[in-house]
């Protein structure tokens, strides 16, 4: 989507090529087919072109004679496993020999050919950092990607949205400010900023002039804001709605969150409405040839462009797993590595298996991990759309990190069953200040803590304990909006960060302790009573975040006595909100006092660590 000068993986991709004219197409195959064949590659390269859109000129920027970045995503995209068959030319194996393994009966001799389309939007985390540089170009600061599959661009591209941002409802004009300036010369936000102009009255060709991006895509950017002008223009309540609007903005990538905030309602009565008006997804499934073929494969996606679904329905010796989502700071390949060996045990232990994830770069969203792979975002609606299709015998959230975590209360309230540990524990857990009210019911130590209402009760706190503070949402990974005020300055500054994060999810300020050890602790538990633990130990001072953190394991500068009290809270925590499942716990210690600063009912990232280490 983005002209030539960003990144690859800085850029929004989309496929297959919608822009190209057949000429072009072909003369770009062909370019490539002769370059391969000149330098004798055998196996898999990546060349990139520069294009001029307003003539047949082109140049080759370069040709990498090995697997690139975007084979991941090319071969999700198209269900052509790259590497695969590169591995099998490299030893020696014809095309004609190897079959295809999504239709099961043509060969492997052919280019995919696609009837849907593909959208990959970067994830950025650069408000991570202080004074950096927003500013995108051909230099990569990306640090993980989304890919949404639909029938159309508008409802890929809105899919895709969310995949890499929970808090963001779609291509939604109120996350960023107007600035014609970004536009020009594009940040990590310059989607938003084209929403915003949208929505307020910019038309396609000045903003092609400002960024140079083909007009196909900002007319089809365009139908997306006019039809959220209409959906708040309307002047309807949601359950007065018509059939017709609502089947409209589900077919343009309308989530029923975003719908309701357009229309001043909530979520559940949209999906309630579009539910009674029989406005339901229909399962795809990618099946490499348009088609031609019938397919045997279990790569599915949702969509509002169809009336009838490609796969049966009936089996209910299902279980479904969320994955964790795009790649993060804080959430990387770890929790992959979880979800994929908690898929594999499933299957062993004869199982059938639903993997829910949206991201191209994992194992757990290659389709023969699985026996159903639903390439879908990881949000309340998707999970509860495939779980009333499916209806399995259970769902498990604790393998995917934060983002299952996050909606396992809105889908306890609908009567989803999950496996493991009871949605209100992992409320009582997550809530900083339910979780904390816990630990002073049971007699364990914390730091002292104090629930934020408003600024003025906040400094007073502050005041009283003394600065340094930590300011802690809930609801969050790796740190996220989580830091260290030693002013009341930093204090004012942090809240209003933590404010923006959290939305309705409380924030609590706790007393930050200088100079006081870190101690990790990851545990799997029955009923709450804990079957196996692991301690480590920071080197650093508490304060480093355990992702930045080096950690030891078996811990060194721990006696016995020590040890053995931590067992005896995180055995009373485990017991404390019948933990069945995996669970993780952070301690400080100073002054021979151990005090607890929180407790995750899931999988961490030191899980493989721990896992590995300990070979169990």
């Amino acid at each position: 989507v983005d002209p030539l000068g960003i990144h690859t993986g800085e850029s929004i991709v989309v496929a297959p090529s919608q822009t190209l004219t057949n000429l072009d197409y072909n003369t770009l195959r062909s370019t490539a087919i002769k370059v391969a064949r000149h330098i004798g590659i055998v196996g898999e390269c990546n060349i990139q072109y520069a294009l001029n859109p307003d003539s047949n000129q082109y140049y080759i920027i370069e040709m990498n004679a090995r697997l690139s970045r975007s084979s991941a995503l090319a071969s999700k995209a198209t269900g052509y496993p790259l590497a695969y068959v590169a591995a099998k030319l490299a030893l020696g194996k014809p095309l004609t020999e190897l079959k295809n393994s999504v239709t099961d009966s043509t060969t492997a001799c052919f280019e995919p050919s696609l009837d849907y389309i593909v959208v990959k939007v970067p994830r950025w985390d650069l408000g991570k950092f202080i004074r950096v540089n927003t500013k995108i170009g051909s230099s990569m600061k990306s640090v993980g990607e989304g890919m949404a599959i639909g029938r159309t661009f508008e409802e890929a591209l809105q899919k895709a949205l969310r995949m890499v941002d929970e808090n963001v409802m779609g291509f939604d004009h109120s996350v960023a400010e107007l600035s014609e300036e970004v536009l020009r010369n594009p940040s990590d936000k310059r989607i938003f900023v084209l929403a915003k102009a949208l929505y307020d009255g910019y038309t396609v060709d000045r903003l092609h002039e400002l960024t140079k991006i083909d007009r196909w895509f900002l007319y089809r950017m365009e139908n997306i804001s006019k039809f959220a002008l209409k959906l708040n223009a309307c002047g309807m309540k949601v359950e007065d709605t018509d059939r017709q609007m609502l089947l409209g903005a589900k077919q343009r990538g309308f989530s029923d969150k975003q719908v309701s905030h357009l229309m001043g309602s909530t979520e559940l009565a949209v999906r309630l409405q579009r539910k009674a008006l029989k406005v339901v997804p229909f399962v795809k499934q990618i099946d490499t040839v348009a088609a031609e073929y019938p397919a045997a494969t279990n790569y599915l996606y949702l969509t509002y462009h169809g009336d009838r679904h490609d796969v049966a329905y009936g089996n209910s010796n299902y279980i479904m797993v969320l994955g964790s989502g795009v790649y993060r700071i804080g959430s990387s390949v770890e929790f992959d590595w979880c979800g994929v060996g908690c898929i594999r045990e499933l299957r062993r232990r004869g199982y059938s298996t639903i993997m829910v994830n949206c991201n191209p770069e994992t194992v757990s969203t290659d389709y023969d991990e699985c026996d159903r792979l639903y390439f879908e975002e990881i949000s309340f609606e998707t999970v509860m759309d495939i779980y009333d299709l499916e209806v399995p015998e259970g769902m498990i959230l604790s393998m995917g990190g934060q983002l299952p975590n996050n909606i396992a209360m809105a889908l306890h309230r609908q009567k989803v069953r999950i496996l493991g540990t009871s949605p209100e524990s992992i409320d009582n857990a997550e809530n900083r200040f339910k979780f904390s009210r816990l630990l002073d019911n049971i007699g364990i130590q914390q730091p002292q803590w104090k629930e934020l209402t408003n600024l003025e009760a906040a400094l007073e706190f502050c005041r009283g304990v003394r600065f340094p503070v930590l300011v802690r949402p809930s609801y969050v990974l790796s740190g996220a909006a989580m830091s260290v005020a030693y002013t009341e300055e930093d204090l004012e500054i942090y809240l209003t960060r933590a404010g923006k994060v959290t939305k309705e999810y409380p924030v609590v300020i706790t007393k930050f302790i200088l100079e006081a050890k870190e101690i990790d602790v990851d545990a799997v538990a029955h009923d709450g009573e804990v079957l196996c633990m692991a301690i480590s130990e920071h080197v650093e001072n508490a304060g480093v975040h355990s992702g930045d953190a080096s950690l030891i394991l078996p811990a060194q500068g721990l006696n016995e006595e020590t040890r053995g009290r931590i067992r005896d809270i995180v055995y009373a925590i485990g017991r404390a909100l019948n933990v069945t499942g995996p669970f993780n716990m952070q301690l400080i210690a100073k002054n021979n006092q151990l005090k607890v600063i929180e407790c995750n009912l899931r999988v961490s990232r030191s899980f493989p660590f721990v896992s590995k280490t300990l070979n169990t």
